[in-house]
């Protein structure tokens, strides 16, 4: 029987690994997947870079051509929502579990944002798209859940702020307030991602309600803010080392006096705090299934590099220089041991939901993107000049992942909340050791040996 495609782009012993937990449906989907990528979505990463506009203003109004006619193609196939899963979402879902899709994701991160637009699985809109579907309202999923399930428009997170350390959620400083059947913002808010796309039609902003509660994770509540909203105001798009991601871009946004009705409040007063938490277990894992594809990638490209005979150097091919060699194991075996970290979170949200799978999804998130990082280094550095130039997809892709041991929780949180966890564990060892002690104890005593306790 023929290996399934999908080992061509990971590996035979980790296809072994997961193959009978995939389903009929999900093995078809896949193979499926893996034709649109390398039929449709591939050649047309470089046409979509081109298709964007170089005028500062005309940026972000721009709908890509090439990306919009992937995405009718993809719905056709079916090709579409994978990352939400039927089994959480009975009512939106397809039928694929968080592990299922982890394997169609890890393609995806091949392609960057564009390969994950093209199949409506990109952010921020997955993760919006599950608070959606998980706290809002019956009313409020018909008036935005539906339109971005069917990718006709696209959404903003609203949660990290200017002039405060948003690592701790617990410190922004954006007001949300109420008069009469009105709600009030006024915050300053940065690198919100999706922003600054045209279609871009809804904020999910996170901010104080109750500043004064005893309970510090009970003072923030979310709000859907209409883009168009009066007082909403995109100040500039943000760079990320350089680039400006045109035309979803990461904005600098200000709320004045915003207004928006009673009924855009998400799930209740002081709420807020569990829906981020719920929001981002999910998405973060997402991110760490694309991050292994983009290492991945990095990796093909320096095996290209390195074994083209027109790029010799010193009349030897680069892989007979120095480290390269290592590099090429060290990376191969850093992103087999990082996609299994990424398939065991996967099976834990699956089996737990993500509230149950804090743990592995937290080392997964310090550990993926900072390997993905140092695998794109190496091979930057076999591409030389080229590898950070715009000729190749090396220097974005090392930016975004950079940037990602910042998002959705910078690395040393995340290594803190694991380091917490384990620490809890210390006083069963203890007490375990010392039953084992007892035990040992009287063996030498009833065998008369002398045993240093």
């Amino acid at each position: 029987m023929a290996a399934h495609p999908i080992v061509e782009y990971t590996s035979a012993s980790s296809w072994a690994l997961i193959e009978d937990k995939l389903s009929p449906f999900a093995k078809e989907t896949l193979a499926k997947l893996i034709k649109f990528l390398e039929d449709e979505v591939y050649p047309a990463i470089r046409v979509a870079h081109a298709q964007i506009p170089t005028d500062p203003e005309a940026r972000w109004k721009t709908v890509i051509p090439v990306v919009a006619d992937l995405k009718e193609k993809a719905k056709k196939l079916g090709l579409w929502n994978l990352f939400l899963s039927k089994a959480h979402y009975p009512e939106f879902g397809v039928p694929l579990t968080n592990l299922e899709y982890g394997v169609m994701a890890e393609l995806l991160g091949r392609g960057g944002q564009i390969a994950s637009e093209s199949v409506n699985c990109s952010a921020p809109d997955t993760g919006n798209m599950e608070v959606l579907a998980r706290y809002a309202s019956p009313e409020q999923q018909k008036k935005w859940l539906v339109p971005l399930l069917n990718g006709e428009i696209r959404s903003a997170f609203s949660m990290t702020e200017r002039f405060v350390a948003s690592s701790d959620a617990t410190n922004i400083r954006t007001t949300i307030r109420q008069e009469g059947n009105e709600i009030v913002i006024n915050g300053h808010k940065w690198y919100i991602s999706g922003a600054g796309d045209p279609r871009c039609a809804l904020h999910l902003v996170l901010g104080k309600s109750d500043p004064e509660n005893s309970d510090k994770y009970r003072q923030q509540s979310i709000v859907i803010v209409p883009a168009n909203a009066p007082g909403v105001k995109v100040i500039r798009p943000m760079g990320v080392f350089g680039y400006d991601d045109a035309p979803e871009g990461h904005c600098e946004v200000i709320y004045e006096n915003v207004r928006v009705p009673i009924e855009n409040l998400v799930l209740g007063w002081g709420k807020g705090f569990e829906i981020i938490q719920g929001r981002l277990g999910p998405g973060r894992i997402h991110h760490c299934m694309r991050s292994i594809g983009a290492a991945q990638y990095a990796l093909d490209l320096l095996l290209q590099r390195v074994t083209n005979p027109a790029k010799k150097t010193f009349g030897k091919y680069l892989y007979e220089h120095g480290t390269v060699i290592a590099d090429i194991a060290k990376s191969r075996a850093e992103i087999e041991s990082a996609r299994l970290l990424v398939y065991s979170a996967a099976l834990q949200i699956d089996k737990a939901k993500a509230k149950g799978a804090l743990k592995e999804i937290g080392i997964a998130k310090f550990v993926v993107p900072s390997m993905a990082c140092q695998v794109i280094d190496r091979a930057i550095q076999a591409y030389g000049a080229e590898g950070v130039s715009q000729d190749t997809p090396l220097a974005a892709m090392y930016a975004g992942l950079r940037t990602l041991r910042i998002a959705d929780g910078p690395d040393a949180v995340h290594i803190q909340q694991v380091g917490q966890r384990e620490l809890k564990r210390a006083p069963a060892l203890v007490e375990r050791q010392e039953a084992i002690r007892k035990k040992e104890k009287a063996a030498a005593e009833h065998y008369k040996v002398k045993v240093h306790l």
